[in-house]
């Protein structure tokens, strides 16, 4: 079920309505509720597939409470390694078989040995990537005793399959979120006021920005072959900011949407765009996946400490795998290691923790020095993105000679300029909001809260009416893929 789609419009103030009139004095029919509306959300894509999050609910569950009994280390390890294996075993299996089938029988062609193994017509599940890793993250915090096991099983499921978040996250951990299932939870107005503006920025992200932008980066980048290198300039710029509203929407959405139901969701964006450094950028994209990468992948390999040959290893390490998780294509894999080279000069250097408060933090404006580091790292991000969106990595490389060919000084020539222009005059308007609104959670989170009512409805009605008039053509959200 899409969040910008009619079945999710009516989904939601359904379950709103019984959530909060009648099952408000029973939490555990609260808990209830909401795991079986996540098990329909999810099961509107495909039924079949919710097999796979039950399963993979029933095993965490049951190693999370042997995990709380056993003591001797081996045996610990041994229920540790049963969750990690299913996980990711799951994950392996729909995600990467393909992938790894196909690399090996090239591999064996290269060097003259013909074998033939068939690949499957594997259907990906949604968002198998976030809720394995969710619900991953419990068995490890566990193991390690920075949590204990659950024996409620209602609120472990509603953890997992919690539906605001469940295909494309936030990944949240369970010492921030399944606590919460536990508490009472009262209607609160204002929470509720605040979430319904955060779903409404994030839709506008999704539906005004992203679907627009995703039509001509679609365009120029499936029909490469025909544009100059200004022009694929411009569509690896819509990509960009494709893929930012995109996926900054749906978390937007997500958060907001747990509010109206009483819960508190991690931010998962920070301005990533308004960043000085490519450090900064990754503790501001997808915060959620780069935290659960550093706890439970770069710090126990050691992190920055170490020799500097441990440093390069782990860096690589981690954006490597980082793109990897992304998909089953080398674009992906390459466009991390690209990251990678961006971030080692800097962690070398020992400035990769610079920057850690918000830009022109007392200032209207960003000093030139800092505009000039934004711009620069807008245009690595930009560069990186072009591997993350081509079909292949020749398909990539062919892009970037294009664009770094003498075509560039020309300008863009193509079909649907209007549209083109009206798109990027949406992107600059909010490029200006989200700056105005930096210090906050979400751009409109205090924009027009002390405006005259008359003003500030006007405000939200006209994105209301932006959203009608001026949204994309319907697209599935980008990361249900991954």
């Amino acid at each position: 079920m899409l969040f910008n789609s009619l079945d999710f419009a009516i989904f939601l103030p359904i379950v709103f309505f019984l959530y909060w009139f009648i099952l408000n004095k029973n939490i555990k029919l609260q808990n209830l509720l909401i795991v079986l509306s996540s098990y329909v959300f999810y099961g509107w894509w495909d039924w079949r597939f919710l097999s796979l999050i039950i399963f993979s609910t029933l095993i965490d569950y049951i190693v999370g409470i042997r995990l709380g009994t056993e003591q001797r280390a081996v045996n610990r390890k041994i229920l540790l390694w049963i969750s990690i294996v299913v996980n990711l075993g799951f994950l392996g299996f729909f995600k990467y078989y393909n992938f790894f089938i196909d690399n090996f029988t090239e591999a064996f062609s290269f060097f003259g040995q013909g074998i033939t193994i068939n690949s499957l017509n594997i259907i990906l599940p949604v968002g198998i990537s976030f809720y394995t890793f969710q619900t991953l993250s419990y068995s490890i915090d566990v193991y390690r005793r920075n949590i204990k096991p659950t024996t409620d099983f209602i609120a472990f499921s509603a953890f997992v399959s919690f539906f605001p978040q469940l295909v494309a996250g936030p990944i949240e951990r369970a010492k921030h979120l399944l606590p919460q299932f536990y508490k009472e939870r009262t209607f609160d107005y204002h929470q509720a006021v605040d979430g319904m503006r955060q779903i409404l920025w994030g839709l506008f992200k999704k539906i005004v920005i992203a679907d627009n932008a995703a039509y001509f980066a679609n365009l120029f980048f499936n029909n490469s072959d025909d544009y100059s290198g200004s022009t694929l300039l411009l569509g690896a710029i819509f990509f960009t900011f494709q893929i930012y509203g995109d996926f900054s929407g749906y978390s937007d959405i997500a958060i907001g949407t747990s509010r109206l139901l009483g819960f508190d969701l991690m931010q998962n964006f920070n301005f990533p765009y308004f960043s000085r450094t490519i450090s900064e950028f990754w503790r501001r994209w997808h915060i959620s996946l780069s935290t659960w990468f550093r706890d439970y992948l770069y710090i126990p390999l050691g992190g920055s400490r170490g020799s500097t040959w441990l440093k390069i290893r782990n860096t690589f390490l981690i954006f490597l795998v980082s793109g990897f998780w992304h998909g089953s294509n080398w674009t992906f894999i390459i466009w991390g290691a690209l990251n990678a080279i961006y971030f080692l000069p800097l962690l070398l250097t020992n400035k990769n923790r610079t920057f850690l408060g918000d830009i022109a933090e007392d200032r209207t404006f960003p000093s030139l020095r800092d505009f000039v580091m934004i711009m620069t790292t807008f245009g690595l991000t930009v560069i990186a993105w072009i591997f993350f969106r081509a079909e292949s990595v020749s398909h990539a490389f062919s892009i970037l000679s294009e664009i770094f060919s003498s075509s560039l000084f020309t300008l863009p020539a193509f079909e649907g300029k209007k549209e083109a222009i009206t798109t990027l005059l949406f992107i600059i308007i909010f490029i200006l909001i989200e700056w105005n609104g930096r210090h906050e959670e979400y751009a409109i989170a205090k924009l027009g809260v002390n405006w005259k009512r008359p003003i500030r409805f006007a405000f939200y009605y006209t994105i209301m009416f932006t959203l009608v008039w001026f949204g994309g053509q319907q697209q599935e959200f980008i990361y249900f893929q991954f």
